[in-house]
């Protein structure tokens, strides 16, 4: 009879293969497919009047692979349950020592953040019991959320439309797009100019900007333009009032937090968050690697620490000794601490590569580009976060005309560029997350004193507009939400693609655009149910889950606190909602049936056109939503469309007649050479415009 096995239980066989690979047949490794065990869908699912008892069944599906491992521990020495390290793994690991009989003080769970030999080996040898805190905050923000969605949701269906939900968290993050919304349909621009002059002695010239007396930040109004131009023209003179230079640093951002991954992805790839949380699944599960097989290659993605394993630092510095030389390695004494923020988990690390000497370069044929493209995003930062900030010069030119009117230069001298030579991080003109004295655009300065008299050879005024704020991209909406607390490194993707499947938002070029859906959705829960698109509530919320995973807070209280205000707020909506109805969306077109306009409609995939005869005109068409370019081929107009998984691309409204087809977003502007349409190329940190039109090759370069 073969010696019984111990069994190690994960969720994904992605996972399974990879540990299965460096334990050998010591070990028999099986999948749970995620959770076998949750609410039922077709029942609320909880005893509000006994404590929010909760009735957990087997998932529909799952009975057989709960099977598989019940035979499977039964013929097993020992059981160990290696779900992932956060709230929801350990929640599946209950939920299995539960379908398994395992006690749940019995040491069968072991947590490890890498997967590798020497991380599971430790873990099996360090496993512990379940912990029950970290479980009940888990549970308690699945009872919460199934109290918002299933007695929320049918308010909905009656009052707005059939088939709406409503979910605890997402509502929160839909009212900040809709807030921002408000804010730009509101906005009003205000006209300002900038004033600039050059100036110069001899060979010696300097640019610099209009930064006072008159206007607010060197804005000047119409009035105060036309003094400046008055006084100070081409021919007079300048004063370099002063001259500063002094030394400055800018440090390295730590290594990736899930966070911080998802928006660099945004912002560098071009990668939706569910897309960047796909491949970084895959990263970390383990991919086949020629020469070493299925390997983890990088740390567990769902984390909020910025904290690096000593035995990774030390890794780094060995690296960046013998690859750039000591002088590049990070100076703890001067270097800015990683810190991590106030409620992370602390037994986690930032993101990294699981082995730091397996470069990007080695990975390219067996990696697809996408998985190659964010490893070496998560590789480059975590190697520049160990080393040794960028040091520069900044020099700033005060510069003063005969009637007081201010002008300043600045510049800047690299001195040394420190982790720069690997990675500096990308700017999408939202966020403060650097040194704002230094800008990679900056040049150095003419060597110039103070006292000396410039001759302006030329100065000039533009006229400028305010603008609104802008709609969020996935990249700052997360940014957003972690800087309010609002959810947590896991659910910053699945907030987003509800938004999207519920169709209460939209994608616009990158941008999220709430619909009219939306927006009457969030009108309603804004009157009748303040605090769950409250932001400071939800993040409290958080807070007490938090309070629960360290066995300070009974999980029961929190729901309770909940229930009782949200039970009287349904109550009260219920009587006194009226039917709201949804704006009409108008088009241009026109019925092919009885010639009546067509209007725009919301159906399970999406927008379509329904005749406004309906019910005694039913007929329907996709709606395809026009650019402002002309096909290169037909003539016809250029529509939106989307592939499968979402992508965005451009193709001919005349399919399948005309087949053009483009992923590059067309625009208004024609081609000066064939006076076709011309699309946007966009570059990591430039832009092109380009001709449509097969065989032109028109291209004019342009700087975002």
């Amino acid at each position: 009879m073969p010696k019984a096995k111990p069994l190690i239980i994960v969720e994904s066989p992605a996972k399974a293969k990879t540990i299965s690979r460096f334990l050998g047949k010591r070990y028999q490794v099986k999948a749970s497919m995620g959770h076998v065990r949750d609410l039922p869908k077709s029942q609320f699912g909880v005893d509000v009047e006994h404590g929010f008892t909760p009735r957990y069944i087997t998932i529909r599906g799952k009975g057989p692979i709960l099977k598989q491992l019940k035979d499977a521990a039964k013929k097993a020495d020992k059981v160990f349950l290696a779900t992932d390290p956060d709230r929801e793994g350990e929640a599946i690991s209950w939920h299995l020592a539960e379908a398994l009989g395992i006690q749940p003080e019995a040491t069968r769970r072991i947590e490890f953040h890498e997967i590798t030999k020497d991380a599971v080996s430790h873990a099996i040898r360090n496993a512990r019991p379940v912990y029950m805190p970290k479980v009940n905050a888990q549970q308690a923000r699945r009872i919460l959320d199934r109290v918002v969605g299933y007695q929320l949701s049918p308010l909905l269906w009656h009052k707005i439309r059939p088939g709406l939900s409503a979910g605890r968290v997402q509502s929160a993050a839909l009212k900040l797009l809709v807030d921002r919304e408000d804010e730009i349909l509101a906005f009003v621009p205000v006209q300002y100019f900038t004033a600039s002059l050059e100036a110069g002695q001899g060979a010696l010239s300097l640019q610099a900007d209009y930064v006072g007396p008159r206007g607010e930040k060197g804005r000047l109004g119409a009035s105060d333009v036309e003094m400046v131009l008055g006084h100070v023209g081409v021919g007079s003179r300048v004063l370099v009032q002063s001259v500063k230079t002094r030394e400055r640093r800018r440090f390295p951002a730590p290594a990736f937090t899930t966070s911080t991954l998802q928006q660099e992805a945004s912002r560098r790839l071009g990668y939706s968050v569910k897309r960047t949380m796909s491949l970084a699944q895959q990263l970390y599960e383990g991919l086949e690697v020629a020469g070493e097989g299925t390997v983890g290659l990088v740390t567990y993605i769902r984390t909020d620490s910025v904290r690096v394993a000593d035995i990774a630092e030390t890794e780094a510095k060995r690296y960046i000794s013998l690859h750039y030389g000591d002088a590049y390695l990070k100076d703890q004494m001067t270097s800015r601490p990683n810190r991590d923020p106030v409620g992370s988990q602390g037994a986690h690390e930032a993101i990294r590569p699981t082995v730091l000497t397996r470069h990007p370069d080695q990975l390219k044929n067996s990696l697809n580009r996408d998985q190659l493209r964010l490893y070496r995003l998560i590789w480059e930062r975590f190697v520049a976060s160990q080393m040794a900030p960028l040091v520069y010069d900044a020099t700033t030119i005060e510069l003063v005309a005969e009637h007081g009117e201010q002008f300043r230069a600045h510049g800047a001298v690299i001195k040394f560029k420190g982790f720069t030579e690997i990675y500096l991080e990308a700017q999408d003109g939202t966020d403060a997350n650097s040194d704002k004295e230094f800008d990679s655009s900056l040049r150095p300065l003419p060597d110039v004193a103070e006292g000396t008299e410039l001759v302006i050879s030329h100065i000039s005024a533009a006229e400028h507009f305010t603008e609104p704020p802008a709609r969020f991209n996935e990249a700052m909406l997360v940014k957003t939400l972690e800087e309010l607390g609002i959810g947590r490194p896991s659910t910053y993707a699945p907030i987003i693609e509800t938004l999207l499947q519920r169709q209460y938002v939209e994608r616009s070029q990158k941008r999220l655009l709430p619909t009219a859906l939306g927006c009457v959705v969030v009108e309603l829960l804004r009157e009748y149910f303040p605090e769950i698109v409250n932001t400071a509530f939800t993040a409290e919320v958080e807070s007490q889950l938090d309070r629960v995973e360290s066995n300070e807070m009974a999980w029961q209280d929190v729901l309770g606190q909940f229930y009782a205000p949200f039970a009287a707020e349904l109550a009260r909506a219920e009587a006194d909602v009226e039917k709201l109805e949804l704006p009409k969306e108008s088009t241009d077109e026109v019925c092919e049936k009885c010639g009546k306009p067509m209007e725009v409609k919301y159906g399970r995939f999406g927008k379509f056109l329904a005749c406004t005869g309906y019910p005694e005109c039913q007929f329907t068409k996709p709606y395809l939503e026009k650019t402002a370019a002309l096909c290169p081929r037909c003539g016809k107009p250029l529509v939106i469309r989307r592939t499968r998984r979402g992508r965005t691309f451009y193709g001919c409204s005349g399919f399948p007649e005309c087949d053009f087809v483009t992923w590059n977003q067309p625009t208004d502007k024609v081609c000066p050479q064939c006076g076709s349409s011309m699309a946007v190329k966009r570059r990591a940190h430039r832009e092109s415009f380009l001709c449509l039109k097969e065989g032109c090759g028109y291209e004019s370069e342009q700087a975002q």
